[in-house]
């Protein structure tokens, strides 16, 4: 028996939209690279990459420790700094915005909807323009970075804040209340014992972005290892640059591991 025949075909219409779908795409595609200059490489492009992967495969081990503030140690742990302060201070204020936003906790759903967009008009500004903003605010240095932080990091807290807040079993809050509590009950002994693993792990894990955030907003003046790679870069000294992204590569990757380990065993 021919279980092929008994198949039933897509209608007619179904299989033009699919194939002028697939036009429009390819039309989108084609007419995007309509756009692009024509490809030219600089005389001494060789040179350069030349010199870059010389740079990289003998890197500057003397920058690793020097002892006057500005080594590779010293601005990795101020990388860390950054971005464990700015995700700390994030944390704690992103507890109340997330009960804003969680539709779970109000009635009306206006309030709802107003957190919600205050969270994503917050997400809205990349960190490197907060940290543009902050710096004319503060002045260069690690505060600025501290701050650019920890105000995006509130954004993408509380975000995932109130996603376990809605996704919480809510059977505990209702016996508390049974049983005469108030709302401030509710939230003390049936909903925080739910939740504080759920946000120790969501916060580990904007630790672990925070990191890699804190490493570029030097580059713009906000304090951590980005200052000195973006000077190496603009006097091409190679061999730092190369020093420099191998100490970025460990600490992100050992703050990867010990925050993956951490979630693990909390959830």
């Amino acid at each position: 028996m021919n279980h092929s025949a008994s198949l039933p075909k897509a209608p007619l219409q179904h299989r033009w939209r699919n194939w002028l779908l697939a036009i429009i795409t390819l039309a989108i595609i084609v007419w995007s690279f309509t756009g692009m200059p024509s490809l030219e490489i600089k005389p001494n492009a060789w040179v350069v990459t030349k010199s870059i992967a010389a740079g990289l495969a003998h890197p500057d081990f003397s920058y690793v420790w020097t002892g006057d503030g500005e080594d590779l140690t010293s601005t990795l742990l101020q990388t860390l700094g950054i971005a464990f302060l700015g995700t700390f201070i994030s944390a704690i204020i992103s507890l109340p915005f997330a009960f804003w936003a969680a539709n779970t906790q109000h009635k009306f759903w206006l309030t709802t909807r107003s957190g919600k967009f205050v969270l994503t008009a917050i997400r809205t500004f990349p960190e490197i323009v907060l940290a543009l903003m902050f710096i004319k605010a503060v002045g260069p240095g690690s505060f600025a970075g501290v701050l650019a932080v920890g105000f995006h990091s509130v954004g993408m807290l509380a975000k995932l804040f109130s996603e376990a807040i809605e996704n919480m079993n809510n059977r505990a809050g209702e016996a508390v209340i049974a049983a005469g509590g108030n709302r401030l009950d509710v939230t003390v002994i049936a909903s925080l014992p739910q939740l504080i693993p759920e946000f120790v792990s969501n916060t580990l894990y904007r630790f672990e972005l925070a990191i890699r955030s804190a490493s570029i907003l030097g580059m713009v003046g906000a304090g951590g290892v980005g200052t000195p790679l973006i000077f190496a870069i603009q006097t091409r000294s190679w061999s730092r640059v190369g020093i420099i992204l191998y100490g970025i590569i460990i600490l992100v990757t050992l703050t990867d591991w010990l925050s993956g380990f951490l979630r693990k065993r909390l959830v």
